[in-house]
């Protein structure tokens, strides 16, 4: 089963995808995610869509569903309980995102090399996010989904921050997606011996992926490794390291 798909240019997976995966009634999945719509939207605005009752199907209607973007997601599975089907579908979830990273990487330019060069093109990235934060705002004072254009702006502000913040901390090699071997064991507070990049380097190998290099204000550079990496190899869940806590759901 995929779980990742493209959608109007960007990756997303649905409720009715994670409900499938980790074995859960779609009703429980959808009211979890209405529940949290608020810290959800932190990383984006939530949208919801209907899928029309299938032909020759009887009893029931139309099916509401949310369509998420990989940290709308990976928050969203913090709040169910953590069962072995559950961090067994993060992983696969983790996976598929990362992979359609590396493959946008292949056709995307490299990131620079030298640290004002990075933080140049950081720079650019947000200037062209804030166009289309600033652009859908538009969209959705117009189809009035939010009724104050007051409001809609302090919310587009507060999300780009988080946002900002968020792909300053992957940049970095602090993220849910990708982290270096300091930033875990620095959260982790431990450490993984001189060797401990072995195993994660052979991970990666073994299934022809790249891992980046990211900026480190001692090392110039270090390799961040992916997360499905970490869970792998060390069962480190780098959602719960750096993202939100769970919930028992």
């Amino acid at each position: 089963m995929t779980i990742v798909t493209i959608k109007d240019g960007d990756a997303v997976t649905t409720t009715l995808a994670i409900a499938e995966g980790t074995l859960n009634d779609h009703a429980s999945v959808i009211v979890l995610a209405r529940r949290y719509q608020s810290d959800l939207e932190d990383f984006g605005l939530v949208r919801f869509e209907i899928r029309p009752r299938e032909v020759g199907q009887h009893g029931g209607g139309d099916t509401e569903y949310a369509i998420l973007n990989e940290p709308q997601s990976t928050l969203l599975l913090t709040f169910m309980r953590n069962t072995d089907i559950v961090r067994a579908f993060k992983k696969k979830l983790v996976r598929e995102f990362w992979e359609m990273v590396q493959q946008r990487n292949q056709r995307a330019p490299a990131l620079p090399a030298d640290y004002i060069g990075a933080l140049e093109h950081l720079l650019e990235s947000k200037r062209s996010e804030k166009l289309a934060i600033e652009q859908r705002d538009y969209a959705i004072e117009t189809k009035a989904e939010i009724g104050s254009r007051r409001e809609a702006t302090a919310m587009a502000t507060a999300s780009a921050a988080v946002r900002e913040a968020r792909q300053l901390r992957e940049l970095l090699g602090m993220g849910v997606t990708q982290a270096t071997i300091v930033a875990v064991e620095k959260a982790l507070g431990r450490e993984f011996g001189r060797s401990g990049w072995r195993p994660l380097k052979k991970w990666c190998q073994a299934r022809g992926i790249n891992a980046p290099h990211v900026i480190h204000p001692t090392f110039g550079s270090v390799i961040a490794w992916p997360a499905a990496a970490w869970m792998d190899v060390y069962q480190i869940d780098l959602a719960d390291l750096f993202g939100a806590d769970g919930e028992q759901a």
